[in-house]
């Protein structure tokens, strides 16, 4: 951040910063002791109301963990996210404060298969365009993208370098959203998703098939696999 604009913040905010910050760039890794409100205090030469509203609010948002009379400590925080959202998941990792990163496995065509071709309400052996990407949290992979595309709805999709930016930013442009549906299982992973997410042997995964439409048409199925031990849904509601 600029530093002029950080001298405009709020004097909690640039306290809440320079924590998050730090958790972020992993110099204070989980179960580590942040500065006390009397360190904050003479620190940034802060009141104790505002110290005390920093560390309050990271409680709250569930990066810290507060324990009385001993101290502020790092809390061991699920990646989560809402699952009606339809959001990149770079943003969402950006927005706790963390770094995103992205592998691509493959960029391809394919031949749909039978369900693949239902899916899309297209012919057997129709070409699609197909990625699969990991997305990673401060070096933790975090999803594994399973993505499928209708060609005459994203043509330039195969040019795209998802290392740069993720499909969900692209296919927004180009294919604007005009409906989804999502449908959230758990399943044990096969060998293949096990490695490319580094998980437990016997750790189950979220499994969310998202279907998204354009135009009338179907434009992308994807499936999202989530490590089970590291990825929550979450969401409040309203009637």
């Amino acid at each position: 951040m600029d530093k002029a604009m950080d001298q405009l913040q709020p004097l909690y905010l640039r306290v809440k910063r320079h924590i998050l910050d730090n958790i972020g760039s992993g110099k204070w890794a989980t179960s580590t002791r942040v500065p006390s409100e009397n360190d904050i205090v003479k620190s940034f030469g802060v009141s104790r109301m505002t110290a005390n509203r920093a560390l309050r609010e990271l409680r709250d948002e569930g990066v810290l963990v507060r324990i009385a009379g001993v101290g502020s400590f790092v809390a061991d925080r699920h990646a989560h996210a809402h699952p009606l959202e339809i959001r990149s998941i770079a943003d969402e990792i950006r927005e706790r404060g963390h770094v995103h990163r992205a592998d691509i496995v493959s960029l391809e065509r394919i031949r749909a298969v039978a369900e693949l071709a239902e899916d899309f309400g297209i012919a057997p052996r129709s070409e699609l365009y197909c990625s699969v990407i990991v997305h990673f949290e401060n070096h933790r992979p975090v999803q594994l993208e399973d993505r499928y595309v209708l060609p005459k709805l994203a043509p330039d999709y195969l040019k795209i370098d998802f290392s740069k930016t993720t499909p969900y930013d692209y296919l927004i442009k180009v294919a604007p959203l005009q409906e989804a549906q999502h449908l959230l299982r758990a399943v044990m992973p096969d060998e293949r998703t096990r490695k490319l997410l580094a998980m437990k042997r016997d750790e189950p995964c979220l499994l969310m098939i998202r279907r998204t439409w354009t135009d009338g048409q179907i434009a992308s199925v994807a499936r999202l696999y989530y490590p089970g031990s590291r990825y929550e849904m979450s969401g409040r509601f309203r009637p």
